[in-house]
């Protein structure tokens, strides 16, 4: 475990689009800076993500100062969209959660995401993360808090457990959907030079001086079985994670998250592991 270090970081700024792959990034008690402040909601007050929507896997989203964000799609003229005023909060469904959130002030960008949808949805921003959004109370300390993202402020996976798994894929039903790039999983934080599999007893560990605890596995959804470039679906890897990889009766890949402390987070950064289950 001596060499084990950070090898990419990865903000999404939109959830369920394409994100940002920064060599830094500021990790708060909520998650990274910026990662899924913003996000989609339909006309019943659901979240839309990929689940439902595989093409905003071709959409991408850039932060832009301020806290706004660019966006991208194919077909599409580039939009910037700037942060709301705390005014006109609606009621989003994400899961099993209601979260107040800000629309968009400026009409054309839920023009533009319903266009490129084509279905009726609004882009919606979280002003305060500190107090909008609790995590899980089965997984959660007192306090802690998410943004948009699916139920934990970050998702760590790591390049040997892709390794294997795409292995596996190799050797199963499904070989000519292999092997899968990392984006399938949607992680913020990806480690290196560690053994295949080897985060399933992590309990704390730190990135550089940044000490976070691990929440949960991470139980997996259709969204990795969506192709990012050209958002079309497949079997895999959830076929080949049904049959090697169901935990606690969900398909596992990576690590829920929780930031115990502040800091700046960097490409290369030493990973080490502070306690295991």
């Amino acid at each position: 475990m001596g060499n084990a270090q950070l090898q990419s970081i990865h903000v999404h700024p939109v959830k369920s689009v394409r994100g940002q792959s920064p060599r830094e990034a500021l990790v708060e008690p909520w998650g990274l800076a910026g990662d899924r402040r913003w996000a989609l909601m339909d006309d019943g007050g659901k979240v839309v993500t990929q689940r439902r929507q595989p093409r905003l896997a071709m959409a991408a989203a850039e932060l832009v100062p301020g806290g706004g964000v660019r966006l991208s799609a194919p077909g599409m003229d580039p939009l910037t969209v700037a942060v709301p005023e705390p005014i006109g909060a609606v009621t989003m469904e994400i899961f099993r959660d209601k979260v107040d959130a800000f629309p968009a002030a400026d009409a054309a960008a839920h023009a533009w995401c319903s266009d490129y949808l084509g279905a009726e949805v609004r882009l919606v921003h979280m002003d305060a993360p500190a107090t909008r959004r609790p995590v899980d109370p089965e997984y959660a300390l007192p306090g802690e808090t998410v943004t948009f993202a699916d139920g934990y402020p970050l998702l760590l996976t790591s390049a040997a457990s892709l390794d294997a798994l795409n292995s596996l894929i190799a050797q199963g039903d499904h070989p000519d959907e292999g092997p899968l790039p990392m984006n399938r999983f949607r992680p913020n934080v990806v480690v290196s030079g560690t053994a295949a599999w080897a985060e399933d007893d992590w309990s704390r560990l730190a990135i550089g001086e940044v000490v976070f605890r691990v929440a949960k596995k991470c139980g997996r959804c259709v969204v990795t079985t969506t192709d990012q470039a050209t958002a079309g679906r497949g079997s895999e890897p959830l076929h080949t994670l049904g049959r090697h990889r169901r935990l606690g009766g969900k398909l596992v890949f990576g690590q829920n998250l929780v930031p115990q402390s502040r800091g700046t987070i960097r490409v290369g950064d030493p990973v080490r592991i502070l306690d295991r289950e």
